[in-house]
């Protein structure tokens, strides 16, 4: 336990927040590129094949933001 300084935990949570809000504002960029709305498309007209695409864009761009923290 000696290794362990605080400093590690706050860059942890910084870099975990960074990730998410570069998700989010790349969710959005898409939403924004496609011609019609993603989540009505998913959730309401229950769109399975826009779901898997989103699923794939979603872990594609977890997978970079995840090798550019690390």
């Amino acid at each position: 336990m000696t290794d362990f300084h605080p400093v590690y935990l706050l860059n942890a949570a910084v870099f975990a927040i960074l990730g998410i809000l570069i998700f989010v504002g790349a969710f959005v960029l898409v939403d924004k590129i496609t011609p019609y709305a993603l989540w009505k498309e998913i959730v309401e007209d229950r769109n399975v094949a826009l779901a898997i695409m989103v699923g794939a864009m979603s872990i594609g761009v977890c997978i970079i933001i995840a090798a550019a923290v690390h």
